[in-house]
């Protein structure tokens, strides 16, 4: 049997010439491309032939492969990437350089968040590729330990600016991070019929005719199968696969491994075994435990055969197998007292006390050990602690079936299953509570149960607990004096309030159980739970407690981000904005990123609100990013439609229309409520900016439908001026009058300065015409009519009204005062109506030209607003997550687009950033 060289690849020519186009084009930038495919389908080879590829052009490669035994330890993946370029460590910043160390545990600290190991990563890999372009190589990504995985996916949407690529290949079905970031996806599907026939007489040029086309036949192009398949045909007294009937494809490929291991020594079988179990490729420590195993001791030599069957390979201390499923089929296929007998040796073997000990003990015991339960329990917490949930939970899992008591079974699922849930693994959830349910039996754990079983992502995945059912688990609770307990369950019955419509029963229920709470009026997390479930009808007593609440709480994050959500509910958008912007960073900072992107989802779409689009554009971007990294869906999708809504004020309606239908297709399957009511009012903005009001009118008015999925009862409230303008303009007074009405009935128990801005608006430009002009100069003298887009419309409106009064000189006057603030603002289509206006009136308006700033990309506009606020490149980066190197690259970028020459000119390119800034650190 011939053996080609890696690179010698059968019908890949697409796929290598992709690649081979990537590298060619890497010292101009880089990026990443994730291979997908079934298992053996030669992913692993192709990833060969680019890195040989690249290392014969001048490119430093760099590796890392995913192994199931090292998934338990955080970022053991990334700790084979960067070990060849540790070098380069000692040019990092101190902090940065012991965030790295730290990371795999050089010097046994608590492993850091993947964020900013993700960004000392990517300043270190810069640094080396400084020298000579970097490609990154990562086989098996679906087998890697979370940490390292969260930190490639980071990597990979950074590294368009950097002489670094990063090729990853992921198993077809197989979750993981990197799968999520939208990076270029290069599909690896079966050969063709005449490279299957290549592969096949290069494997086996002696092969029978009729075993051949057989083979042919069933393996389908798969070349693991192909190869595997082949060899166990042509070899010694094989009659070959034309004989006997063939088994599925993951039974083929399990077949023809262990059709190997018997041809084997007994010394080399028992190596294999302990390779398999262990989860660490040092050879000494296999042999070791292998040799407890028997009673000749047994040597590297024995690997010999191993090796010559191709199963693994060996060299110096390590032991890596050909394949990843050659560990599983090994396990497969010995007897589980044998397994057992593995893990036991390898417990002798490894450090004693250390966690890798009590897993392997585990892995041996056969009965409960309470006292080995405890040790996993520890090792949970200590997982946890480094920010690794998936090892807690497997630890947790582990420790509840060693447990010997009931009650402490049911305790550690329960805890399992809760943090299942906070790292984004439905998928164990349901299994981990069908495991709790017989010994969860206390009262307190059928609460936790239960409320674990409703907990929702974004309060939407599971629909099993509606509010009402949750409210009625809070009050059990809270009879059982379990206030914390039942303040979180009332807080999660409140957001279903947000997401979705439980019904004014529900309700009311809600807010009458917080009453009942032993918390303050101005307490934080009361506020946020009446004003998530009665925004109108407990509008007064929220804005009363917001404004002796939000002074107090300065400095503390986590109270901050809820009063700002609060603050949105009621219609508080400036108190929203500011409450939100200085929660976020330090939420951040806490590593509590799901809490910062709902803390900088707050700050956007009440930045969207207000118009103040330099600054919200760029959070709402950050919010959206980090709702995906951190795995909440509906969070991301209510991004995106923020994102819509900016880009509508903009006049960029394709791109409004675009993100508005990626957000729809996410929210509508769980009519995630206030996502599709944004979704439609930046479809009702796009179409107003084009001059399509019947249209604009029909996507707005679905938001006051009670029967439509884009009914929301607190946002529908904020865009009043919306409906009243394209009513106007499209000949639906009526209809907007008896929306209006509605609501004016329900202003009347809130203060609301967002929604009577709004109603006042409304009442002038429906009035009938012997009442406009009262109504007009009342809504411009109503305090609560400061958004300057508010003022602006309402002017706006009111020129209008004048001009057609046939009064052009009293319409002037405010027309161009729209005219002003609209351009002041950036919402192009409503500067551009005021200009129509004014030219009607018989004034004429120059063409406002399109700001430099205009023309900067998402990421170069981001930098340039930081710089503005007198942030460093480094400050810089740890808020993007992007080396000081490519915030470099971008700022010289942007210097030319705007036409200056020097940082400190973005000051005056961006003044309103430098007074936020200046405002936030007051």
């Amino acid at each position: 049997m011939v053996d080609s060289r890696p690179h010698d690849l059968f019908g890949r020519e697409k796929e290598t010439g992709c690649l081979h186009e990537k590298i060619g084009a890497l010292r101009n930038g880089g990026g990443a491309v994730l291979l997908r495919g079934e298992p053996g389908i030669g992913k692993t080879a192709l990833l060969e032939t680019a890195a040989s590829y690249a290392s014969e052009n001048g490119v430093r490669v760099l590796r890392a492969v995913g192994v199931e035994s090292e998934a338990l330890l955080p970022f053991a993946g990334l700790h084979q990437l960067v070990y060849p370029v540790r070098s380069f460590a000692a040019q990092l910043p101190a902090e940065r350089r012991d965030v790295l160390e730290g990371a795999p545990g050089v010097r046994g600290s608590a492993a850091p968040d993947p964020f900013p190991v993700a960004l000392s990563a990517l300043d270190l890999l810069a640094r080396a590729a400084a020298h000579s372009p970097v490609m990154l190589v990562i086989d098996d990504v679906h087998r890697l330990d979370r940490a390292s995985a969260e930190v490639f996916a980071l990597l990979a949407r950074r590294l368009e600016s950097e002489p670094v690529l990063l090729l990853a290949a992921l198993r077809d079905g197989c979750p993981s991070p990197l799968a999520a970031t939208g990076v270029r996806e290069l599909a690896v599907g079966p050969l063709s019929a005449e490279a299957s026939a290549a592969l096949v007489d290069v494997r086996a040029p002696e092969l029978p005719s009729s075993t051949r086309a057989v083979l042919l036949r069933e393996a389908a192009g798969h070349p693991l199968a192909l190869t595997e398949l082949a060899g166990t045909a042509a070899g010694p007294g094989s009659s070959g696969p034309a004989t006997g009937p063939w088994t599925p494809m993951s039974r083929r490929l399990l077949d023809a491994f262990t059709g190997r291991l018997h041809t084997l020594p007994p010394s080399t079988r028992r190596l294999l075994l302990v390779a398999a179990c262990d989860d660490r490729a040092s050879l000494p420590e296999i042999l070791q435990a292998a040799s407890l195993q028997g009673p000749v001791r047994v040597e590297a030599a024995d690997l010999a055969p191993a090796r010559a069957a191709g199963l693994l390979e060996a060299g110096g201390d390590t032991v890596r197998f050909r394949h990843p499923l050659t560990p599983s089929a090994i396990r497969q296929s010995t007897p589980a007292d044998r397994r057992r007998a593995a893990h036991a040796a390898l417990a002798r073997c490894v450090p004693a006390g250390s966690d890798r000990q009590t897993w392997h003990e585990a892995a041996a015991a056969t009965r409960p050990d309470e006292s080995l339960a405890v040790r996993l329990d520890e090792a949970a917490h200590r997982a946890r602690r480094r920010g690794d949930a998936d090892e807690s939970v497997k630890a947790l899992e582990q420790a509840a079936r060693l447990s010997g008591d009931t009650a402490r079974r049911g305790e550690r699922l329960l805890r399992a299953a809760a943090q299942a849930v906070d790292a984004g693994r439905h998928h164990l959830v349901t299994r981990l509570l069908e495991a709790a349910e017989p010994w969860a039996t206390a009262p307190g754990q059928r609460a936790r149960l239960q409320w674990i079983k409703g907990s929702p992502e974004d309060g939407m995945r599971d629909a099993s607990e509606g509010a009402a059912a949750l409210t009625r688990l809070a009050r059990t609770v809270l009879a059982e004096g379990q206030v914390d307990l039942a303040v979180s369950i009332l807080g999660s019955a409140a957001q279903r309030c947000f997401w979705s419509e439980p019904g004014p029963a529900a309700r009311h229920g809600i807010v009458a159980l917080a009453d009942e709470l032993p918390l303050s009026d101005s307490d934080p997390s009361l506020l946020a739970i009446i004003a998530h479930a009665q925004p109108i009808d407990c509008g007064r007593r929220v804005v009363s407690g917001l404004r002796r609440a939000a002074a107090p709480t300065a400095g503390d994050p986590r109270a901050e981000r809820l009063l700002g959500g609060a603050a949105l509910l009621v219609g508080e958008f400036e108190l929203a904005q500011r409450l939100s912007r200085t929660s976020a960073p330090g939420l951040r900072a806490e590593g509590r990123l799901g809490l910062a992107a709902r803390a900088w989802g707050v700050q956007a779409w009440s930045g969207a609100q207000l118009a103040q689009l330099t600054s919200t554009a760029a959070v709402a971007e950050e919010a959206t990013r980090l709702a995906r990294d951190t795995g909440q869906t509906y969070l991301h999708a209510l991004g995106l439609a923020t994102e819509a809504r900016t880009a509508a004020l903009r006049g960029r309606s394709e791109r409004a229309l675009e993100l508005a239908g990626e957000a729809e297709r996410i929210a509508l399957p769980v009519a995630a409520r206030p996502v599709l009511a944004t979704v439609q009012l930046a479809r009702g903005l796009a179409a107003m900016g084009a001059g399509r009001f019947h249209e604009a009118y029909g996507h707005l008015r679905r938001m006051h439908d009670p029967k439509d999925p884009a009914h929301q009862t607190a946002l529908r409230c904020y865009a009043l001026i919306e409906l009243t303008d394209a009513a106007v303009h499209c000949g639906e007074r009526d209809s907007a009058r008896s929306v209006i009405a509605g609501l004016a009935r329900a202003a009347s128990r809130t203060p609301s300065p967002g929604m009577h801005s709004g109603l006042a608006y409304a009442r002038a430009a429906l009035a009938e015409d012997t009442d406009a002009e009262g109504l007009f100069r009342a809504a411009l003298d109503d305090a609560s009519c400061t958004s300057p887009f508010d003022r602006a419309r309402l002017r706006l409106a009111y020129g209008q009204w004048l001009r057609r009064q046939r009064r052009a000189m009293d319409s002037r006057e405010q027309l161009r005062a729209a005219e002003d603030a609209f351009d002041a603002l950036g919402t192009v289509p409503w500067a551009n109506r005021a200009r129509q206006e004014l030219l009607a009136s018989g004034e004429f308006s120059r063409r406002r030209e399109p700001a430099a700033r205009d023309r900067l990309t998402r990421q170069e506009s981001q930098v340039a607003r930081m710089a503005a606020e007198g942030l460093t490149n480094r400050e810089i980066g740890e808020r993007l997550y992007l080396s000081p190197r490519t915030v470099s690259t971008h700022l010289h970028r942007v210097f030319p687009k705007l036409g200056i020459s020097s940082r400190a000119a973005l000051a005056s390119v961006f003044p309103e950033r430098r007074a936020e800034y200046h405002d936030a650190s007051r």
